[in-house]
């Protein structure tokens, strides 16, 4: 069920938007004299304000993201369902994915509000460094410099995240809806799949019991459901939709 062409689009698009947040972070950053550590509490405090601004957009911005997903979603089963009777395609188009639809929309708008939020706690603790640690004034200044720049990497990372565990959480709705009970764990199948989800590819598991993805830090979770991950959950569906 798991188109990558699609889910690479979806990505790179909705890393476009929030490397826009990073870009005027690095903007916000340096419209001050990072070597003077008296701006630092202004930095930290245009920061703050800044994410108290971005409830609208981001709202905005991950509708249309999570709404295209979605429908993309949509699209994929009903090109694999084009044999099946007219019943089971309306099943899958009639699918209630609202309430999971409202919760990745709220967790988007936390995590875009979250990247300034970020970005000031890392010039406050680094400012923290320079008084209490006694830290190098011109390393500080250097690394305050970066801030728009680590949250680039941020940004691109929650882009590759959400879009792949969005499409994981709407298919895994679509499949229950037609009495699917578990999916097969299907890698990518590149040199960048971790060693991990190398173990899980071809094994079944249970919608309700997802497996240890990541072994060191004991993390549960479907395909695509744990950051960077670009598996994918193939469906296991009854008989009767057997050819989905």
């Amino acid at each position: 069920m798991w188109d990558p062409k699609t889910v690479r689009k979806a990505e790179r698009r909705y890393a476009q938007q929030l490397r826009k947040i990073a870009r005027y972070i690095d903007t916000i950053v340096k419209s001050f004299d990072v070597n003077d550590p008296r701006s630092y509490p202004l930095i930290v405090s245009a920061l703050n304000e800044y994410a108290g601004t971005l409830h609208h957009w981001a709202q905005n911005t991950a509708g249309r993201i999570m709404t295209d997903v979605a429908l993309r979603d949509q699209k994929t089963w009903l090109i694999h369902a084009k044999d099946l009777s007219r019943g089971v395609r309306d099943q899958i188009r009639n699918t209630d994915i609202g309430a999971i639809y409202q919760k990745l929309m709220d967790d988007q708008v936390t995590l875009i509000k979250s990247l300034p939020l970020d970005a000031a706690q890392r010039v406050h603790d680094l400012a923290t460094r320079t008084t209490i640690d006694g830290g190098r004034a011109s390393e500080v200044a250097g690394l305050i410099l970066a801030t728009g720049h680590v949250t680039k990497s941020r940004a691109n990372l929650i882009a590759r995240t959400e879009i792949s565990r969005a499409q994981s959480n709407f298919t895994e709705a679509r499949a229950k809806n037609l009495g699917s009970q578990g999916y097969i764990w299907r890698t990518s199948e590149d040199p960048d799949v971790r060693s991990d989800h190398k173990e899980l590819n071809g094994t079944f598991h249970k919608w309700d019991n997802p497996p240890i993805a990541d072994q060191r830090a004991g993390v549960r979770a479907h395909p695509g459901c744990i950051y960077n991950c670009r598996c994918y959950a193939e469906p296991v569906v009854p008989d009767d939709y057997e050819s989905l």
